[in-house]
């Protein structure tokens, strides 16, 4: 049953989540990143909703073009491209791969090749800048809010295909989830894995590609612009290209590993996720690159290093914890955590069907700390990204605030699915680890 806190949510973020990507890069077209000045000017009676839009650039055809072209392309690396990568990197995991098994006994197999698509992209991109100069770096930047409208009509077209898909064809109808209220079936999504043939997998797709493919990609032809319009890169910029960079390396080269994560093991595929990967994640998670064009911060040599040892340390804090989660799991806990056995606690569980099954919880290492780590490094990262930014706008701020906001719902998600599946023993290991991202504080 969906609640009524749920139903106000869902409706909050279906009318409001399209309004804020509108409003913040209007903000940076109209109002050089201002937040405030908009609203000013509405209250004041100086400006009317009706001369903001106006002054909106609409929906072109070239950048319909460039869209189109660029989601096949995608879509043709994805499905047609099997991976190579994996035959020549030592330690890299790729090719065809299981997923975790759906609630329905379901085990996918999934072509695992996004490192590929990243670098056969991006070795296209430099080759075009620097050889053959068939359009400018500058192309995303310059058709930024054109793009964004075919990004909206990508997102809301393949979430209503998805929950049109679930009623008429599933691909598992064992694996569909129907409420029966229709916001959040259309928000949250009906099937579990909605696919077309046997590899396109539509929450794997739209989760990595387009979006996160193009997160690098966006933050380069905002450095181009820079160099276009003050003849100079500033440091910042190279500090967000380089550690937003890392992460997104991150995310492709671990591909396997994200199958095991949430977003794929229990989220459904409706317009959280389809309208979320191709609107809300390219535009707002990139705000930091786009508000440096406006506003070229040069920092001083100590902040930057600063600013750089936090973005480091938060991704290897992210990175280590999650290997430590993911060791313990592939040995069955027959490993070692910071050079010592690991320690955890034994748990139990029933299935739908009545089996019993029994899992290890760990308690060593980072996991010993706090029950998601994970996260907290993932949020020093995020800081860094908007120190950089220095301190003249809070909008280079929102990813910070949203992440917070975001993890720390993840945690509450987490726990209370966790706490549904292993009861007492849940306690148990609360009782064992008691803080959930920061050790001695929350």
């Amino acid at each position: 049953e969906v609640d009524w806190f749920s139903l106000a949510s869902i409706l909050f973020l279906l009318m409001f989540a399209p309004l804020i990507v509108y409003y913040f890069i209007m903000s940076c077209d109209q109002y050089q990143c201002s937040l405030i000045d908009p609203l000013i000017d509405l209250l004041t009676g100086k400006k009317h909703l009706s001369d903001i839009w106006d002054k909106t650039p609409t929906l072109t055809y070239r950048a319909a073009g460039i869209y189109a072209l660029w989601v096949t392309f995608q879509v043709v690396l994805y499905v047609f491209i099997p991976d190579f990568c994996h035959k020549f990197l030592p330690g890299y995991v790729g090719g065809v791969q299981e997923g975790a098994v759906t609630p329905a006994g379901v085990v996918n197999k999934y072509q695992i090749n996004g490192l590929q698509a990243w670098i056969i992209t991006h070795v296209l991109w430099f080759a075009n800048a620097y050889y053959f100069h068939f359009f400018s770096p500058t192309i995303i930047f310059d058709n930024w809010i054109p793009l964004l409208w075919c990004a909206n009509i990508l997102g809301y077209a393949v979430s209503t295909f998805a929950m049109i898909k679930s009623y008429a064809f599933p691909t598992n109808a064992k694996d569909c989830k129907f409420t029966g209220n229709f916001f959040y079936d259309y928000m949250m999504g009906i099937e579990f894995n909605p696919r077309i043939g046997k590899w396109f997998d539509f929450k794997l797709f739209f989760n990595g590609r387009p979006g996160i493919v193009a997160w690098t990609l966006i933050n380069l032809s905002y450095a181009a612009k820079q160099q276009e319009l003050y003849g100079q890169v500033t440091n910042s910029m190279i500090l967000v290209n380089v550690l937003q960079g890392i992460y997104v390396l991150d995310f492709f080269w671990n591909e396997a590993w994200y199958l095991k994560t949430i977003d794929i093991c229990h989220d459904h595929f409706g317009w959280y996720l389809g309208w979320g990967d191709c609107v809300w994640l390219p535009y707002l998670y990139t705000l930091q690159g786009l508000y440096l064009v406006y506003h070229p911060v040069q920092l001083g040599t100590a902040n930057a290093i600063g600013i750089l040892i936090l973005g480091l340390i938060g991704y290897y804090i992210f990175r280590m914890t999650n290997h430590q989660k993911d060791l313990f799991r592939r040995t069955n806990g027959n490993c070692k955590i910071w050079g010592k056995k690991p320690e955890y606690i034994e748990c139990s569980y029933m299935s739908v069907d009545g089996t019993k099954y029994y899992s290890k919880l760990l308690t060593s290492g980072f996991w010993g700390w706090a029950r998601h780590f994970n996260y907290t490094g993932d949020l020093m990262g995020s800081l860094a990204y908007c120190l950089a930014c220095d301190f003249e706008h809070i909008l280079p701020y929102f990813y910070i605030i949203y992440m917070t906001i975001l993890l720390t719902h993840r945690c509450i998600r987490d726990e209370h699915r966790c706490f549904s599946k292993y009861g007492k023993d849940w306690k148990r290991y609360t009782a064992a680890v008691p803080y959930r991202l920061i050790p001695g504080v929350f």
